[in-house]
């Protein structure tokens, strides 16, 4: 849920300037809050890409291959970035996060206090409604899954 929460707030920012976007390519890695086996991360994300009319591909990448991850680059100039730093407060952890750089960049950091509630699961017919709004990539069905909307389930924005 804070996953697809945090993207819908990010997409309501850049909409305006992000207009002519029609597919949204969200890298993964593959931890437990978004592996497919998560199915609130699925059918939040299948909302997210009915209500915006954009194209969601999912891609996850398989374990051990942080190397080919931006993510996991990401984190790891994030690690060098606190180089031992005391993270003793939520301020520190926050002031040291907008003070790095990534490709030239500083990031957008936010502070979310919204306590989500775990273990979420949807029944399996549930999840079956899911999967018929998934589109699994022929060879790498288990890494790429696109949500595409059709017009009938676009939302008015």
């Amino acid at each position: 849920d804070c996953l697809v929460d945090c993207v819908m707030r990010w997409w309501a920012v850049v909409h305006d300037r992000c207009a002519h976007i029609t597919t949204l390519v969200i890298n993964l890695d593959n931890g437990p809050e978004n592996q497919s086996r998560r199915t609130q991360c699925r059918r939040r994300m299948v909302d997210f890409a009915h209500h915006t009319g954009l194209t969601v591909r999912l891609a996850s990448y398989p374990p051990y291959q942080s190397k080919d991850n931006p993510i996991e680059r990401c984190w790891g100039i994030l690690e060098n970035h606190w180089n031992g730093a005391r993270l003793d407060s939520v301020d520190a952890v926050i002031q040291l996060a907008t003070t790095m750089t990534w490709q030239g960049k500083r990031p957008v950091v936010e502070l979310v206090t919204t306590t989500y509630q775990t273990g979420v699961q949807l029944t399996k017919d549930a999840m079956q409604m899911v999967e018929t709004q998934l589109q699994r990539l022929p060879g790498l069905d288990k890494w790429f899954v696109d949500i595409v909307p059709t017009s009938s389930t676009i939302l008015a924005t």
